[in-house]
């Protein structure tokens, strides 16, 4: 079987797309994995499919898979890579279009520089919705190994987890980053941020993905750490916040509002795999 696809990235967080309006994707979870192996496949943080609607509302559909074959609600740097794709594609132009993501229906912005804008949703801080098997706190105290950790939590769509550090390039993201994103009072599991506050309009983040591991870039990591510290009265409306594979421009008013998350998107090259 072959497999045609188009490599892309949002800020360094890079993705396999797959064009599946025609026909759905039928690859089993360990077949996905091993096009997102870097040695032995393509390599990618999510695999994206771009898909028909299944709402009137909306123009396309997309899926989103993780590197270890696991499915994925939400990804902010794949939905500026859908619209992107679906432009180039001729599918939809500039200006406001709603996609259909796993999680629900996302309004997205094709800006004239290139640009796209996402608005990812309301914030939900319940436990509930996140969700987190834990009373309501903020912040909130684990026993994680042999530390106690301190964290916000949030939904953006996928559920996060913010830890605040004085110098984010110390993060331990392969070690309290793994553990608390698989730590049981997340029943599914959690993306977790590691974030340094530089001013009240800059944040620096480094993100562990559920299922991916460290990435480059987490757009709704992004959201979800501005979410997390602008409730806590830390950040004004705008933020930018630096990623290792680049900046995310981030606008939230405040409770009740949606996230609105400003990036690009970048086509890397198009492709053909054996599966």
């Amino acid at each position: 079987m072959k497999l045609r696809f188009i490599k892309m990235h949002g800020i360094g967080n890079d993705f396999v797309v797959i064009d599946c309006r025609a026909h759905p994707l039928n690859l089993s979870s360990t077949q996905i994995a091993h096009i997102g192996d870097r040695h032995t496949g393509v390599g990618f943080d999510q695999l994206l499919t771009i898909e028909p609607s299944r709402s009137p509302d909306c123009a396309f559909a997309y899926g989103i898979w993780n590197t270890d074959g696991s499915r994925a609600m939400q990804c902010g740097n794949g939905v500026r890579c859908v619209a992107a794709w679906l432009h180039r594609a001729g599918a939809i132009e500039t200006g406001m279009t709603r996609l259909q993501s796993p999680s629900g229906p996302v309004a997205v912005e094709l800006l004239d520089n290139g640009d796209v804008r996402v608005d990812m949703g309301v914030p939900r801080f319940a436990p509930a919705d996140i969700p987190l098997s834990l009373p309501a706190a903020d912040p909130y105290r684990l026993r994680v190994g042999d530390a106690d950790v301190e964290f916000g939590a949030v939904s953006m769509g996928n559920p996060h987890a913010l830890i605040e550090l004085a110098d984010v390039t110390t993060a331990p993201l392969d070690t309290l980053g793994v553990a608390l994103s698989t730590n049981p009072h997340f029943p599914q599991g959690c993306n977790v941020g590691f974030a340094q506050v530089l001013d009240r309009a800059h944040v620096c983040l480094r993100v562990w993905e559920r299922g991916a591991g460290a990435t480059l870039a987490c757009g709704s990591g992004a959201c979800a750490a501005v979410a997390v510290l602008r409730r806590r009265g830390k950040l004004d409306a705008d933020v930018a916040v630096q990623l290792p594979g680049g900046t995310l421009q981030i606008q939230w008013e405040g409770e009740g509002k949606p996230v609105w998350m400003r990036g690009p998107a970048q086509f890397v090259f198009e492709g053909e795999m054996d599966i």
